[in-house]
């Protein structure tokens, strides 16, 4: 049983908004930015996020929403258009309890597909590697899509496993800030999906 959701939130609790992204932005201009905004109305945050880009070049901040916020009300197409207008890149996350077939219809007009493989929202679950098999059907059926997995991710069977199985973006949070070398464990799963690329 999932806690309850508050107004606006796909999660409980809200980690990073649109201005702590702002201020990375205003400290790191040139470095890309991977944001997962796990809302309910991600279509509100299309303009407070486009304007963290404070002039760095176009393409340098992603914006991925979640599937089961938008399709529900019929905006998963309008918001990957409002994203993509705004000159971000377009990514769409799905959650372990939905089917793959919630995001082929959209896989062609973004630029990644993020499969959780944990259920979202809270840090340090178990890795759910029967998640895969949605990896696998892109990695297939859109080859050249860049394929993002995030939850349980790890050095070790876990980081091989998404690799083997397509993913190339690779989202860990207790697998590199729990590790005794973070650094290593960055290697480490670099090398695991550079392996396979």
């Amino acid at each position: 049983m999932h806690p309850p959701r508050r107004k606006g939130h796909f999660v409980p609790a809200l980690s990073f908004g649109p201005s702590v992204v702002g201020s990375l932005r205003n400290a790191f201009k040139d470095v890309f930015f991977d944001v997962h905004f796990m809302v309910d109305y991600p279509e509100k945050f299309v303009e407070p996020l486009a304007q963290c880009a404070h002039g760095s070049k176009p393409g340098l901040l992603g914006f991925t929403f979640h599937v089961e916020a938008t399709q529900p009300r019929g905006l998963t197409e309008s918001t990957i258009a409002a994203i993509r207008k705004a000159g971000m890149r377009v990514g769409l996350a799905l959650s372990p309890d939905t089917p793959i077939d919630a995001v082929l219809p959209f896989a062609a007009a973004v630029d990644m597909v993020l499969v959780m493989t944990v259920r979202p929202g809270l840090g340090g679950q178990s890795f759910m590697a029967d998640q895969l098999a949605k990896v696998e059907r892109l990695r297939r059926d859109f080859p050249l899509l860049n394929i993002q997995v995030d939850g349980g991710i790890k050095p070790g069977d876990s980081i091989k496993k998404a690799a083997a199985a397509g993913a190339n973006y690779i989202v860990s949070g207790s697998g590199v800030y729990m590790a005794k070398d973070p650094k290593a464990a960055i290697d480490e799963m670099r090398a695991a999906v550079l392996e396979v690329l």
